[in-house]
């Protein structure tokens, strides 16, 4: 596939080296299943201008082809992955987004509580994913079968879609 993929964990204990990063090493798996090479892995605390900062880096100049966030996409005070994203990308892709959700809807109630986006800047996807591994593998399970489509049509295949 020949993809390339950056994941940025949102933690403010991660990036103080108090707590071990679960879900990156979790995704990260997941994306090489897809044949996708990861190019880079940050941890950065939850401020929303170094979210901003980390997304912008990977995504000018066609760097990465995916970034998968995980962190930050909550209700608490400190959660601003979203905001962050939304300054960053050109157009979301709300229909990703929903079916995360809805795919988690229907495990745990919380589900309602996320605010993950998905949207593209130039020819880079970016994906807010949960914080908590299981939480991070179950909404990136729902996008996988899409993701190497979405990608291709980001970076301007023309092809015809498969009906």
């Amino acid at each position: 596939m020949g993809f390339r993929a950056v994941i940025i964990t949102v933690s403010d204990r991660g990036a103080r080296g108090e707590r071990e990063d679960q879900s990156g090493p979790e995704i990260a798996g997941m994306i090489e299943g897809l044949g996708m090479e990861i190019v880079a892995r940050r941890i950065v605390p939850d401020e929303k201008e170094m979210i901003r900062r980390v997304l912008l880096e990977w995504s000018e100049g066609e760097k990465a082809d995916l970034i998968l966030t995980t962190g930050g996409t909550g209700v608490g005070p400190r959660d601003v992955t979203p905001e962050a994203t939304r300054e960053v990308i050109e157009r979301e892709i709300p229909g990703m987004g929903e079916a995360m959700r809805g795919h988690s809807a229907a495990i745990t109630p919380h589900a309602m509580l996320s605010r993950a986006l998905v949207g593209t800047r130039g020819r880079t996807l970016i994906i807010n994913l949960p914080g908590s591994p299981k939480g991070a593998r179950e909404n990136l399970e729902v996008l996988l079968p899409a993701l190497p489509h979405a990608i291709e049509k980001i970076k301007g295949d023309e092809r015809e879609c498969a009906a």
